[in-house]
């Protein structure tokens, strides 16, 4: 049946992905499918109970396409998804700036970790695997993440080669390595005092073995192999403070990975695209230069 309804916004568009396009990230079945997970829950912005992750197709505007992609992670602490916010409306910002966009629908702490990490890699597997299809390059594939979204956007980011990511199949074969990174606000540590415990929580459980929190503190994974990544925080973020992109810029530079952090007065957390945070409303037009800079936007 999806294959119908996606060849039908095929037709209607001429040939190309219509926006907001919905592709499974599992056709062949979610791994370690819960039974009976009962139907997806939508509060307003927010989803939860997700049991069918999924990528909403944002393509880029045509007359700015880059080639770039951005797979988008938004927050929520893992137990929801602030999904227009820090979903929706940064993938109509990045099309606007020729970059096609996918908004991520991942498992939460119904299924707690792997799941997030398996569906993030699988969708950067996924988009390079079909690079011509979505008119992207595949070494132009880069990852957005805001909170808990940037903790698992940064965990794409160190952990794309580990076992726990993968799935057993064929596409495993992909690289899902990321070309670049935009964590904005991100959880980044689960053993640092600095770190969101609610997060903690609700991805590891409330008393993980200090292997997988060691594991997850992401920070504590970063390599020469870590993509090049921009920090995007607020010294008055009272819920996730600045120390975890502190801690993450630091292991960034020290593995020699290209790297650029702001940390603004205002903002507190969860600022998105909101006007009235002072110089923190202007973060996007930061992005865009860094975008620039690294020729991943046209000039």
């Amino acid at each position: 049946m999806r294959s119908w309804i996606l060849a039908l916004l095929l037709l209607a568009t001429g040939g190309a992905l219509a926006q907001g396009t919905i592709v499974a990230l599992w056709p062949d079945g979610v791994p370690n499918a819960r039974q009976q997970p009962g139907p997806e829950r939508v509060d307003g912005e927010r989803i939860s109970n997700v049991s069918q992750p999924t990528l909403a197709v944002y393509p880029a505007a045509p007359d700015r396409a880059s080639k770039s992609a951005v797979i988008i992670c938004p927050g929520g602490g893992y137990s929801f998804l602030s999904y227009t916010r820090e979903g929706h409306q940064y993938a109509q910002w990045l099309s606007g700036l020729g970059v096609t966009a996918f908004v991520l629908k991942y498992r939460l702490s119904d299924y707690g970790h792997p799941a997030p990490l398996q569906d993030v890699l699988r969708a950067i597997r996924l988009v390079r695997s079909q690079a011509d299809k979505y008119g992207v390059a595949p070494d132009r594939i880069g990852v957005m993440g805001s909170s808990a979204g940037g903790h698992l956007a940064a965990s794409a980011s160190t952990l794309f080669n580990h076992p726990a990511g993968k799935r057993g199949d064929a596409l495993d074969a992909v690289s899902a390595r990321p070309d670049f990174a935009i964590l904005m606000y991100p959880v980044i540590s689960m053993t640092s005092p600095a770190s969101h415990f609610g997060s903690r929580d609700a991805l590891l459980g409330k008393s993980p073995a200090p292997e997988l929190a060691e594991l997850m503190s992401v920070e504590k994974q970063v390599t020469a192999a870590t993509p090049p990544t921009l920090l995007i925080h607020s010294q008055d973020d009272g819920l996730v403070p600045p120390e975890n992109s502190i801690l993450y810029y630091q292991a960034l530079t020290r593995a020699h990975v290209p790297a650029e952090m702001m940390i603004y007065e205002h903002g507190g957390h969860g600022m998105a695209m909101r006007r009235g945070n002072g110089s923190a409303s202007n973060w996007t037009g930061r992005a865009e230069e860094w975008l620039r800079d690294r020729k991943l936007i046209l000039q």
